[in-house]
């Protein structure tokens, strides 16, 4: 199993901040490595399933402005089926099972209120196995999977900064 070092980290938090960072650039910023270590490194952190590279829509920049959280109480047993059914739909940006008072918990990016009072008593509230449903807008994001990095991996002032006020 290839477990990263501090240099590692230290390129996944530049690529974390610029994914399309050249691969010289780097080793430039970090000034004790060539390029092609670094792209050595690279390629071994995305072949072991550490980091992977894509594209990272900004949904309010195409008109995805409403973020919203729903918990989804469910009945006994669907919990697993409720979830996987809530994730096929384009709107649920994340979906996941959960412990205590909620069975599932989904996040939505939709274009309007509407659009998710519709969503959650239209689609999420007619899936078979649905008791009820709460939903809280998120009127302000601080920070999101994209910008995340294990704690402890950086000094504290570096890598773990979100780019969102």
């Amino acid at each position: 199993m290839y477990k990263p070092d501090s240099l590692d980290w230290r390129i996944i938090a530049l690529l974390n901040k610029d994914g399309r960072m050249p691969s010289a650039e780097i080793a430039r910023r970090l000034s004790s490595v060539s390029a092609r270590t670094v792209t050595n490194r690279i390629n071994a952190l995305i072949e072991h399933g550490i980091i992977n590279v894509r594209a990272i829509v900004n949904p309010e920049t195409v008109g995805y402005g409403v973020l919203a959280d729903v918990f989804v109480e469910v009945e006994p047993g669907q919990v697993r089926e409720v979830a996987r059914h809530a994730a096929r739909f384009p709107e649920s940006s994340y979906v996941a099972c959960a412990t205590g008072e909620t069975d599932v918990s989904i996040s939505l990016r939709l274009r309007s209120i509407e659009e998710l009072f519709d969503f959650v008593t239209e689609k999420l509230g007619k899936i078979r196995g649905v008791r009820r449903t709460q939903t809280f807008l998120l009127p302000l994001k601080i920070k999101d999977l994209d910008t995340w990095l294990p704690p402890n991996v950086l000094g504290a002032s570096e890598g773990n900064d979100s780019e969102n006020p």
